[in-house]
């Protein structure tokens, strides 16, 4: 299995690379930085340098890529930005920081993704249940929120223009243990990923375009 994860550098998108390579499958991961790229080259993994919030840096996935074949392709970068009301403002500067990375950057990475796909591959996207209108009972963190509706709806055209080429799905991790997640979360990012591992490498053509949580229940958009 060939397997790509974009935002690679710890967390979630490290545990994606280390739980593949055990299973020993081929993986490249991306990272913004030394330190991140050091920790993926440890690990055994293709160590690519990306920031998917910096256009020059974004452009330049396809070449790194070309030809891949991928498998499974992960959309992990992400940002959480501030902990705010529901009807309050974010600053301009956050606002501009989490839509980039989590809304731009993936519409900017996808196509070049689809382009180094195995025939029948998949996409991911880590979106979360907080972008999910369907079910939102509550309100809070809502620059986040908005960003992760808004990637869904980036994913939910992914499968519709690729549907005849590609598996297209949003991931929910679950509340995980991690930098963005805090240390009262309800599970670690091995259970997560584990999880979601399970879910990916089982989909089927007619799951894409859904919204999937890590223990593979389906979630409202």
């Amino acid at each position: 299995m060939n397997v790509l994860v974009i935002g690679a550098s710890r967390g979630l998108g490290l545990e994606f690379a280390r739980q593949f390579l055990a299973d020993g499958a081929t993986v490249s991961a991306t990272a913004r930085d030394a330190a991140g790229l050091e920790r993926l080259r440890a690990l055994g993994a293709t160590a690519l340098t990306l920031d998917v919030a910096d256009a020059v840096s974004a452009s330049g996935l396809a070449a790194q890529i070309k030809g891949a074949k991928f498998d499974i392709a992960i959309v992990n970068a992400g940002a959480g930005g501030p902990r705010s009301g529901g009807l309050d403002a974010p600053p301009e500067a956050d606002f501009d920081l989490v839509m980039h990375t989590n809304v731009l950057g993936p519409m900017r990475v996808i196509p070049q993704i689809a382009e180094a796909l195995a025939p029948g591959g998949t996409i991911a996207v880590l979106s979360s249940m907080m972008g999910s209108i369907g079910s939102r009972t509550s309100a809070g963190m809502s620059l986040y929120r908005a960003s992760k509706s808004a990637v869904n709806s980036v994913l939910k055209d992914a499968s519709l223009v690729l549907g005849a080429k590609a598996v297209c799905v949003a991931l929910h991790p679950g509340w995980v243990r991690t930098d963005m997640g805090g240390s009262g979360a309800d599970i670690d990012a091995p259970t997560s990923v584990a999880g979601m591992k399970k879910v990916l490498t089982g989909l089927k053509a007619k799951d894409n375009g859904s919204f999937v949580n890590y223990d593979g229940s389906a979630i409202p958009w």
